[in-house]
């Protein structure tokens, strides 16, 4: 085992093959399933071959001018549709997320919902929408599309840097100091938006209800087109670094004399957490455990190589925030509860069962 509790790569052998080709299998048809069923349900239930159908005609440019089929066809492609992919893609982000924090500190209670990540990113996201305006008048319209996602990412970026700072030493992360110092990174940002709330207008008081329990329900063809260069960014640069983060959890020593340069490992590990999570936070707002739950559990499943562990946790996280959504919006009709909420009543519960089960490594 490594320090906090999480295992040590073993050997690829067949058995393990198998296992970690079973849950990617298991991960699609699971978010497949959830992308149907966050398709037909609602207030307006739409058949699964309807959707099916709509989807296709969509494809050939084809979509239905008057009656029910317009009905549906609206429903499915204006509405729910962008809903889905932002979800599912914001789902699988902070999985992904999650995955590369754990393996980075090396211990499994590493999230960055947790440790301060996403309330650092909500906190810059907040002080763009209150004082942006007063810079927003210099800069070009095409910088101002994405000021808000880059926004999240600085806040993203310092609140993790000062996080591995904070928690490391001599090459050593402790869980304690992990923990002591994600909750008072938590506790300053969630400090700094009362006061940036305190001095904020109705309208924007409104707006900040989605950035402290998190929400999809605004989803748009834009949202989705100006977070998906960061969610690509940490897509693409997690599966590149892979084998160094396997090689990570045996030792930094030990990864060092297998070749591998872990302080550029590290710092580009956290660029792109940084990256990935701070565009989730500027499109859906703070959603906690997504990336605590899906990545421990695959591990548990399917063994710790990250090429596999990734991927999985790209499907499984997908999945869950969807599954998850379906629930915000379905329990409660006419009203929507925040996807936040469902998503703590899931993972709060697991993460003190993980901290029980890490008591030595904290002292307990």
């Amino acid at each position: 085992m490594s320090a906090g509790g999480v295992a040590m790569p073993a050997g690829t052998g067949a058995a393990s093959a198998r296992r970690g080709g079973l849950m990617l299998a298991a991960g699609a048809v699971l978010l497949v399933a959830a992308i149907v069923a966050a398709l037909a349900i609602g207030p307006i239930f739409i058949a699964p071959a309807d959707i099916l159908a709509i989807l296709a005609d969509a494809a050939h440019g084809i979509r239905p001018t008057e009656g029910i089929a317009m009905r549906d066809a609206v429903v499915v492609l204006d509405i729910r549709l962008p809903r889905t992919i932002l979800t599912a893609l914001v789902g699988a982000t902070l999985a992904v997320a999650g995955a590369v924090l754990q393996g980075v500190f090396r211990n499994p209670l590493a999230d960055p919902g947790l440790v301060g990540v996403s309330t650092g990113a909500a906190f810059a996201a907040v002080l763009w929408i209150v004082f942006g305006g007063m810079v927003g008048a210099f800069l070009p319209q095409a910088v101002l599309a994405f000021a808000l996602p880059i926004s999240a990412f600085l806040g993203s970026l310092i609140s993790t840097v000062l996080l591995y700072s904070l928690a490391t030493r001599e090459g050593r992360t402790s869980v304690a100091m992990l923990l002591f110092a994600g909750i008072a990174l938590g506790a300053l940002a969630a400090a700094g938006t009362g006061l940036v709330i305190f001095v904020a207008s109705d309208q924007q008081l409104r707006e900040f209800t989605f950035w402290t329990l998190g929400s999809t329900g605004g989803a748009s063809w834009f949202k989705i087109g100006i977070a998906l260069p960061f969610f690509a960014a940490l897509f693409v640069g997690s599966f590149w670094l892979a084998r160094g983060l396997d090689a990570l959890a045996i030792g930094e020593a030990e990864a060092f004399h297998l070749g591998v340069d872990t302080q550029w490992l590290k710092r580009l590990a956290i660029v792109l957490v940084a990256a990935g999570v701070g565009a989730a936070v500027a499109v859906a707002g703070v959603i906690g455990f997504v990336g605590l739950v899906v990545p421990h559990l695959l591990r548990l499943s399917a063994g710790p190589m990250h090429d596999r562990l990734l991927i999985g946790c790209a499907l499984a996280g997908g999945a869950l925030l969807l599954l998850s959504d379906i629930v915000a919006r379905t329990v409660a009709v006419p009203a929507e509860v925040p996807i936040g909420v469902v998503t703590a009543i899931i993972g709060a519960p697991y993460f003190l069962y993980l901290v029980h089960r890490n008591r030595a490594a904290l002292g307990g």
